[in-house]
């Protein structure tokens, strides 16, 4: 079933307790909302939510919040079976306009799965690792916080190593083929799934703020 934005975006007003209302109000209380002081893990693109709803079913010890843009793909996560994932919100919301919703400081941790390359050169400045948005990162994760990244564009994660380097990230665990690399404990994305069942190797790294 497909909707018009105005319609996904009646439907997850339909959604109490998952999909956030000014969520700008929320920025420094995350951990008051939540109710708890476990560490808060963002996912950005969060697509149709397989990532991020197995991470909160996995460990219901961290706050997790997922983000995208695209109202009606936000729709199709908020239908998936969400029983018990009290740990577990969404935000419809460009990265763009993360630092209205999140203090520096505030989140432990940044997923990055499969983000649009954006491969033509006049296009860089919207890749989610151009440097206009590591510094966005950079100033909202915490001392010692991360970035969790994965794509299977190999020119995408050769550029995404080199601005990690630049901005002042250290990387860690770089490998160009995860799914051969002996890496545990990997959850995957809807996207993750089709590229490695047609055989394509899935690129990742950890980007550490110092």
């Amino acid at each position: 079933m497909r909707f018009r934005k105005s319609t996904a975006a009646q439907k997850i007003k339909e959604m109490p307790g998952f999909i956030l209302n000014e969520p700008q109000f929320l920025q420094g209380k995350w951990q008051e909302y939540f109710g708890n002081s476990n560490p808060l893990h963002v996912e950005l693109g969060m697509g149709k939510g397989n990532f991020i709803t197995t991470m909160a079913a996995q460990q219901p010890e961290l706050n997790l919040i997922g983000i995208d843009r695209v109202t009606e793909i936000l729709w199709k996560a908020g239908r998936r079976d969400l029983t018990g994932l009290k740990n577990l919100r969404f935000l419809d919301l460009d990265g763009a306009f993360l630092e209205q919703y999140f203090l520096p400081g505030e989140i432990e941790r940044l997923y990055l799965n499969f983000s649009d390359p954006w491969p033509k050169k006049r296009h860089a400045k919207r890749r989610l690792t151009s440097p206009y948005f590591l510094n966005i990162y950079k100033k909202l994760l915490k001392k010692g916080g991360q970035i969790h990244f994965k794509t299977d564009n190999v020119d995408f994660f050769e550029y995404s190593l080199s601005q990690f380097v630049e901005i002042g990230f250290s990387l860690r665990k770089i490998t160009y083929d995860l799914h051969h690399s002996g890496f545990m404990g990997n959850v995957m994305t809807e996207y993750e799934m089709k590229f490695t069942a047609k055989g394509y190797p899935i690129c990742r790294c950890e980007a550490l703020k110092s």
